[in-house]
């Protein structure tokens, strides 16, 4: 009994140690004690080698990036303005920006997760999620190979998702085709066309040479999601969470994704609610946005200097001002080419604004036109459905059809929502 008793204790103390030295293993990979930077990002003028000795010379490592630049993650929902907030980075000469690179993901693991979402689903899809963001923001343009099908030949291709919507890959040295830096961007189309295959080695490149990095994603349901990546000492990431009234976002699915939201066009059409009506379609967002907006606003430690929310009504009414006060809060100057690009952007006659993801039209009135869109009944049904997120983000109810259609009334409350500094 003795000699029996003394091998459970060996047995035990061998599994102890063969537990920390995986943990050891695994912590010293995931966050080395003195990580080799990019000489491009924080140490100019000196070698890879170099750099790290002299970070390593000054003692352990200290509980923030060694990056200058500022990675930013747009964490927005369909058809919340999101392709317009991120032109407002897009532009800007000294960001490398990436529109929805998380759409292979989703594409290679869970092709349906857009219609159901199911818990196991959206754990698979987070955990590959938050792994690729990761990578982008360090320039590492080749895991994303692993969601391109087919795989990359030589590390190019032309399969690269909406890869005309970034600036920064359509551009030299990614594009010659483009010419000398100063000549206008590429359209998204002629981006296409004219820059032939993506070679994601130069991309990298270019990412590298940038001084910050944008990414926009309506693949993250909330900011809570992020905290891994939010508290990574590796990363200097900052998050702009994009809230629009879910009432609006409801008119424009409904009016983008015919196919999808046939049965809610069904109802506004005939004025009968059908019976299979997918209401998850509405109810999600308006879960997700309480979900998140509550985690941000409730100032958690490790949003602190991190998380601001902005509403899409307030950049469209005040574009310039709102827009300021996002790139004071990202610490970043505001670039001459944003500013022209404000300008030209956000007066449009209506016809330039026909094409589903396309970004120039007058702002204003768009951030309004779900108001004629929609049946009061819908609205009424969203109202009840969603009424918990629309106090909290200063949505106002629509008390009768005459108040909804009456553009005078606004519906949206004046408040400020500052940044957690």
């Amino acid at each position: 009994m003795q000699c029996s008793w003394k091998a459970v204790l060996l047995l035990a103390l061998a599994s102890i140690a063969i537990q920390y030295t995986a943990i050891r293993t695994f912590t010293a990979r995931s966050f080395p004690s003195c990580p080799v930077p990019s000489p491009a990002n924080c140490s100019p003028g000196l070698s890879e080698p170099e750099a790290a000795e002299r970070l390593c010379d000054e003692g352990p490592t200290p509980p923030y990036n060694f990056s200058r630049k500022t990675h930013l993650l747009i964490l927005a929902t369909t058809r919340s303005g999101s392709s317009f907030v991120g032109q407002l980075f897009n532009q800007h000469l000294d960001v490398f920006y990436l529109f929805e690179p998380l759409y292979h993901v989703q594409s290679t693991l869970i092709p349906r997760l857009a219609q159901g979402r199911s818990p196991s689903d959206r754990r698979v899809m987070l955990g590959a999620s938050r792994d690729l963001l990761r990578s982008l923001y360090d320039c590492d343009l080749y895991f994303l190979e692993n969601y391109i099908k087919p795989p990359p030949v030589n590390h190019t291709t032309d399969r690269v998702f909406r890869r005309g919507a970034s600036r920064a890959l359509c551009s030299p040295p990614v594009c010659a085709a483009s010419g000398p830096p100063a000549t206008p961007p590429l359209e998204e189309g002629e981006c296409v066309r004219r820059c032939g295959l993506l070679n994601l080695t130069l991309a990298a490149e270019a990412c590298r040479e940038r001084g910050h990095v944008a990414i926009k994603t309506v693949r993250v349901p909330e900011v809570g999601d992020l905290r891994a990546l939010v508290e990574d000492p590796r990363l200097n990431l900052k998050v702009i969470q994009l809230v629009r009234d879910p009432r609006a976002i409801l008119a424009s699915r409904s009016e983008t994704f015919r196919d999808t939201y046939r049965l809610w066009r069904v109802w506004d059409g005939t004025g009968r609610k059908p019976y299979n009506l997918d209401v998850t379609q509405l109810t999600t967002v308006c879960e997700d946005f309480w979900n998140s907006v509550s985690a941000g606003l409730s100032r958690p430690p490790w949003l602190k200097g991190r998380y601001m929310l902005v509403r899409y009504e307030d950049l469209a009414r005040h574009p310039g001002r709102k827009t300021g006060e996002i790139y004071d809060f990202l610490g970043i100057p505001l670039d001459s080419h944003v500013e022209r690009w404000i300008q030209n952007n956000t007066r449009g006659d209506g016809a330039s604004a026909k094409h589903k993801y396309g970004t120039v039209r007058d702002s204003a009135a768009t951030a309004e036109k779900w108001r004629f869109r929609l049946s009061y009944e819908i609205v009424t049904f969203a109202q009840h459905a969603c009424r918990q997120v629309l106090a909290q983000l200063g949505y106002r109810l629509a008390t009768s059809e005459e108040e909804l259609r009456n553009l005078s009334v606004s519906l949206v409350e004046d408040r400020d929502f500052h940044p957690f500094l």
